[in-house]
């Protein structure tokens, strides 16, 4: 796929037509004298997109910030690259396709939680607010579905949607990224109700075992006497031991683990989104996903038998 020319670098000229290389001019000319030309050259690669949009997402910093940063870094290692300009990072950023990991081994099965948060984004409300100093009616935010893997600790499957989307709508998507079989599905009560058993059945079999708390008003299926399915059984179970009682017997508990995951979302990444267009908020949200699966390798475990 070809881009057009992007601006690699600035070349600074004199009044005198003397260009001198930004980086490597020691002239005293005045400033009011210079004149930065920029220079353009060849597209730089996603790699490299994708570094410097990660970097700036773990450290927090603005685009041209990050720009700053990877040219300190080439700068300290003594390699002369060219960094990619802060006004490219958006641009290329824009659907950009992220590099393909090998998925590690997998002995057990998937138990997967599935959890949703919303996340601020810089829009017109916050404009009206610092420029007028005016309370917007109306905040402005993006849904991020995130699907926990019980067994490995790791994210296996993510989407960033609009607000307007429900936690059921968004579900097909993201068990499209699930590599593997599942055997347990534990989720809060917006996916209640037949579609989501359905959906489950139909991709990972009719074994897996689907834990969505009921609501408190619920009644049984027709058929609950002669056929009952899931959701009648844990209907009569709350109704005889008690919801918390319900939760430690099916192990419902463990979906605090996903409450857990967000939070560390909004701690290690950020409650809020940089980027402006949904595109690029898309791809802010994939990296993030891989920033804290390696902040999760980093600090988990590995156990290996050796007798």
């Amino acid at each position: 796929m070809g881009y057009e020319a992007e601006v690699v670098g600035y070349l600074v000229v004199d009044t005198a037509s003397r260009p001198k290389l930004a980086q490597g001019s020691n002239a005293s000319v005045p400033p009011h004298k210079l004149r930065m030309i920029p220079i353009k050259g060849n597209a730089t690669s996603d790699l490299a997109i994708e570094l410097c949009l990660t970097l700036g997402l773990v450290f927090k910093q603005a685009l041209r910030q990050t720009q700053g940063l990877m040219r300190s870094i080439a700068r300290l290692l003594g390699v002369e690259i060219a960094v990619p300009d802060f006004s490219t990072l958006p641009r290329r950023g824009n659907g950009l396709t992220l590099r393909t990991k090998p998925a590690p081994r997998r002995d057990k099965p998937v138990q997967l939680v599935v959890d949703s948060t919303g996340l601020k984004i810089f829009g017109e409300g916050d404009w009206l607010e610092q420029k007028h100093k005016t309370k917007h009616k109306r905040r402005s935010w993006r849904k991020l579905h995130l699907g926990l893997d019980l067994v490995s600790g790791r994210i296996v499957c993510s989407d960033l949607t609009k607000d307007d989307v429900g936690d059921p709508t968004a579900l097909p998507d993201l068990l499209d990224q699930v590599d593997g079989p599942v055997d347990l599905f534990l989720a809060d009560g917006a996916y209640d109700g037949e579609p989501t058993p359905d959906l489950l059945a139909a991709r990972f079999g009719s074994l897996i075992e689907v834990t969505i708390p009921p609501p408190k008003n619920a009644i049984p299926s027709p058929n609950a006497a002669k056929d009952p399915m899931a959701r009648d059984c844990h209907i009569a179970e709350i109704s005889a031991r008690g919801r918390m009682d319900w939760q430690k017997a099916t192990g419902y508990n463990q979906r605090s683990r996903g409450e857990t995951l967000m939070g560390g979302w909004k701690t290690a990444i950020g409650p809020k989104l940089k980027a402006r267009t949904f595109e690029n908020q898309k791809t802010e949200a994939k990296i993030g996903v891989r920033v804290l699966n390696r902040m999760t390798g980093l600090g988990r475990p590995s156990f290996e038998r050796t007798a």
